[in-house]
């Protein structure tokens, strides 16, 4: 006899349970939906805006390298020091960065190549004139 109402009483604190999650979730439901739209707006123009300010990791200035959080002075130097890079994915490759430090700023760097020409005029230094 006891056992059953052990049982009954276990029951119904379980559909009790059941019923109070399923009433707590509902309106997080529809909270969620009439936030997406709004929420997909400030993306884009993050992404948008994320784009227009990349730094060039090949050619940008100790200053607008600076101007990336989590870079610091030592990380700056590094990047100077063992350009140029073929891709930005080469600052862990050459332990110029640890892999932390990288995720954080990937997605504010890129690494642009330098025209054809512009390789032929630094490796061939214009003759001296007498």
């Amino acid at each position: 006899m006891r056992t059953l109402w052990i049982k009954a009483i276990t029951t119904i604190v379980a559909l009790t349970f059941s019923v109070a999650l399923s009433l707590a979730a509902e309106p997080a439901k529809k909270t969620t939906t009439v936030a997406k739209p709004e929420a997909t707006k400030p993306a884009e123009n993050k992404k948008s805006a994320a784009k227009q300010e990349l730094v060039d990791i090949n050619s940008a200035s100790d200053t607008e390298l600076k101007a990336i959080p989590g870079l610091g002075d030592a990380y700056i130097a590094k990047i100077v020091v063992n350009r140029p890079y073929a891709n930005k994915t080469q600052l862990v490759s050459k332990k110029v960065l640890p892999e932390s430090v990288y995720e954080k700023i990937k997605d504010k760097i890129i690494a642009k190549q330098a025209k054809k020409d512009d390789k032929k005029a630094a490796a061939k230094p214009e003759p001296k004139k007498k």
